[in-house]
């Protein structure tokens, strides 16, 4: 399968360009801010810190009519919301937005309404979702007055010589079609319940009667100050910030296995949630499905319910569609699986689905909320005996769009699997933001993103997102740490945080640096600084990290970082050496010169963590005493900090991934292929059991930090053991699955965080990365790592860049200035153009 396949790529597109449509900077906005009408807010109007009540989860449906003479060649036209919104025009989608933001930085969207418009009547619909409650993806903003705590909408359009601008001439109706089922453990995503009854038929179109919807209330900032202001900027928004991504796309994606059968009604009470139900369906109708094809019609009634289990073959994120004919009121019960539900597999406790319930008529839905699965379980329940027809039930996948031709191809077929794999795990993990997995959480966490942001930079053309990351992320509390997830429900609580995920974020924040030049980088620096003085506070006499608070993470393996930590202070250490870097490109000689200060305290008093017997680097050490457990986490993040002498880089390299001592723990995962809570709440309550030689054995690292391990060896210049490590994720590709999971034999199986093999085989294989900040040169240096050849493409600025190498000789077409650098690191300087350089 050809990249173009797996992810849709694309040569061109994108978000219109700004200044094509609005000369947005000395051009303010004339729509106002409206939303459906509600009791004035119990607050004072000095709204001084005064708490405003939301108002809750609600979905408002908003309309306006127009007429045109003429259809204008360009319509332009910009929109936000709080919390969501999806623009139609004449019954057409055209927009969803906006994308993942802190309230106070609202992003907002651009279109052109002209491809959507027709002469004569028009109609402008929009659907506005309105949360009520944190969580994963969004925050609610600190109300004032009208604005925050209820749904909002603001919208204008360029029509030629006349604005459509959002005021009180549109009609709202705030619908009862839709609820929410209650949010489940830490897993907030958003699953809908349906009544179509309740949703108006036909509400988007031209013919639509809305003269009983109320006009629009403009929505009117209340707090002293305030004058009451409805256009943007205003508080609690202020000025809105352009998209900065483009528009999400996506195949249909169709299940390549159904399974139907009938199960008798549930006795008794019976579950309200999709998941529950549907595993106690499960039990009493395993032995009575069969192989089906749509269109699938049975008889359902009260007594006797219909079940279907479809298998998409993989792992797939987007919008579920339904078309079924049945009579008002019956139910339709979806819950969605990243693996196959068993009887003996472990009931699910919560909504992960959704809920249709039938009008009788045009039961054609997409569902709003976004969902990652591999597997539907359906049941139909009708309120009496009659036909069923199950027309169409499938995904409409609405991921980042991949641009450009990026390949990997070698002697080895499993290596170009992994290359695949990765960029299909992070696309899946690719949507406004970064997430984790769209199985199960969509949080973007922080930490996370840096392997995600990786594998965009070498694989994808398109570099906005992984600069959006770093901009989203950029969001630090009073304090200067960042949340360890943002925009959404975990920033929102202000809770505690993984100090050590600001560490990879600045790693990112150097990424976008070297890629992407300095300037690109240097908005973040003063965060940055905030972050490592921050960690400074907590220096030893030692010059290293001692007893750091909240949740040290570093990853989800059995690792130590109580007392003087090696792990935290190599991160660290990198950290600053990243800062220094950039902040002497930015002429900020004193922060470089403060940075490289605390890296010389940092390395020398890192030497009381070496254990020579060993060969590699301890976790920690408490009250002077030296702690046996070594990770491989401690001995590469070590290299990567600069920390190890060059005489014993080898020497690491080899024991942090030699497999007689390698062993596979984690403090929180279970044998059953979850988590284990009970291991969770242990390890909460400072409960660590050992149960491997720590004298001898080794932690290996999960996934995630084996980003980290892999930059180790090929700084101490062992792509070999690079090599070996990777066909580890070969046990993730099996059954049909095409993604990596989030850890070795447990959690999710499509982790955003587990894709560093597809960037290790552009950037230490094929050894394609920028030369200097900017990426005015390329530097091409292959280390083949026992591999006989290779060959790819890898994205630039300027142009696709083509590599194919084997031990004689080495192919380079770049559009980029070249530097060859060999195995004994002599340099060769070409221009741009096509060279065959000999490798002997």
């Amino acid at each position: 399968m050809s990249l173009s396949e797996l992810t849709g790529a694309r040569e061109e597109g994108g978000l219109l360009e700004e200044n094509k449509l609005f000369p947005m900077d000395d051009q303010p906005w004339q729509g106002h801010w409206i939303g459906p009408s509600r009791e004035e807010p119990v607050t004072e109007h000095a709204g001084l810190g005064a708490r405003v009540d939301l108002h809750g989860f609600s979905r408002t449906m908003m309309r306006t009519r127009f007429r045109l003479d003429v259809v204008p060649p360009t319509a332009p036209a910009r929109m936000t919301a709080d919390s969501r919104f999806v623009l139609f025009v004449n019954g057409q989608e055209v927009s969803r937005g906006p994308a993942r933001s802190q309230p106070h930085r609202l992003q907002y969207d651009l279109c052109d309404l002209s491809p959507f418009l027709q002469e004569g009547e028009n109609t402008v619909a929009v659907l506005v979702t309105y949360y009520g409650t944190a969580n994963a993806f969004w925050q609610p903003a600190p109300a004032t007055g009208r604005l925050g705590p209820d749904a909002g909408f603001v919208f204008e359009a360029r029509l030629g010589s006349t604005m459509l601008v959002s005021d009180r001439n549109w009609k709202v109706h705030r619908t009862e079609g839709w609820s929410l089922f209650p949010a489940t453990d830490n897993h907030t995503v958003p699953r809908e319940c349906v009544n179509a009854a309740a949703v108006p038929a036909n509400w988007l179109g031209e013919g639509f009667d809305d003269s009983s919807w109320e006009p629009a209330t403009e929505l009117a900032a209340e707090h002293i100050g305030g004058l009451g202001r409805s256009r943007p900027p205003v508080a609690p928004y202020g000025k809105l910030v352009p998209r900065l991504t483009p528009p999400l796309t996506g195949q249909i994606i169709q299940p390549v296995s159904i399974r139907a059968g009938q199960a008798k009604a549930i006795a008794g009470p019976c579950p309200d949630e999709p998941g529950p139900l549907i595993a106690k369906i499960l039990g009493d109708s395993g032995k009575t499905r069969s192989h089906a094809e749509y269109p699938i019609s049975i008889t359902s009634s009260a007594d006797s319910w219909l079940y279907l289990e479809l298998d998409f073959g993989k792992i797939v994120a987007g919008f579920v569609r339904l078309d079924v004919e049945a009579p008002e009121g019956t139910i339709l019960d979806l819950h969605y699986r990243e693996r196959p539900l068993s009887p003996s597999a472990p009931a699910p406790t919560g909504a992960e689905g959704m809920r249709y319930i039938a009008r009788g008529s045009g039961d054609t839905y997409e569902s709003l909320e976004l969902a990652g699965l591999r597997y539907i379980y359906l049941t139909v329940r009708a309120p009496h005996a009659a036909t069923v027809t199950i027309n169409r039930v499938d995904v409409r996948e609405h991921t980042y769009p991949w641009q450009g031709e990026a390949a990997f191809q070698s002697n080895d077929a499993q290596l170009d699997a992994l290359f695949l794999a990765g960029i299909r795990t992070v696309q899946l993990n690719s949507f406004d933001a970064f997430t984790d997995c769209p199985t199960r959480e969509l949080r973007s966490w922080v930490g996370d993103g840096v392997v995600h942001q990786m594998v965009h930079l070498t694989t994808n053309a398109d570099w906005r997102l992984a600069r959006q990351y770093v901009q989203l992320a950029d969001s630090p509390r009073p304090d200067g740490l960042l949340p360890m997830s943002v925009a959404g429900d975990i920033e929102h609580s202000g809770t505690f945080t993984i100090p050590d995920y600001s560490l990879h974020w600045i790693h990112a924040v150097h990424n976008v640096f070297i890629y992407a030049g300095v300037e690109a980088a240097q908005p973040h620096l003063p965060t940055v600084e905030r972050i490592l003085r921050w960690f400074a506070a907590y220096t030893d006499p030692h010059g290293t990290l001692s007893d750091l608070p909240e949740w040290n993470l570093v990853d989800w393996s059995s690792i130590f970082t109580t007392g003087r930590s090696s792990i935290l202070t190599a991160l660290w250490g990198r950290a600053l050496l990243e800062f220094a870097d950039m902040s002497t490109q930015s002429e900020n000689s004193g922060s470089a010169r403060w940075a490289l200060q605390q890296w010389e305290a940092a390395k020398e008093g890192f030497e009381s963590f070496w254990d020579e017997n060993r060969g590699t680097y301890i976790d920690h050490i408490l009250e002077d005493n030296p702690q046996p457990a070594a990770s491989q986490a401690a001995g590469a993040a070590a290299i990567i900090a600069g920390f190890v002498p060059a005489h014993r880089l080898n020497r690491v390299a080899e024991v942090i991934t030699d497999p007689r001592s390698l062993v596979v723990r984690s403090w929180i995962g279970g044998d059953d292929g979850d988590y284990d809570e009970e291991r969770i709440d242990q390890q909460a309550k400072g409960i660590q059991y050992i149960d491997w030689d720590v004298h001898r054995e080794i932690v290996r690292a999960q996934p995630f930090f084996s980003y980290v391990v892999h930059d180790a060896l090929a700084a101490a210049g062992r792509t070999d053991l690079i090599i070996k490590g990777l066909r580890s994720w070969q046990q993730f590709l099996q059954d049909g699955y095409d993604t990596f999971g989030e850890c070795w034999g447990w959690g999710t199986t499509v982790h955003g965080w587990s894709a560093t093999p597809a960037r290790d085989l552009v950037q230490h294989i094929l050894g394609v990365t920028p030369y200097r900040p900017g990426f005015q040169t390329v530097r091409i240096a292959p280390r083949l790592g026992g591999l006989k050849a290779a060959r790819g493409v890898v994205p630039s600025p300027a142009g696709a860049i083509s590599v194919a190498v084997n031990a004689a000789q080495l192919e380079i077409n770049s559009p980029l200035p070249i530097v060859v650098v060999r195995e004994d690191n002599e340099e060769i300087h070409l221009p741009a153009g096509t060279h065959t350089v000999s490798m002997a």
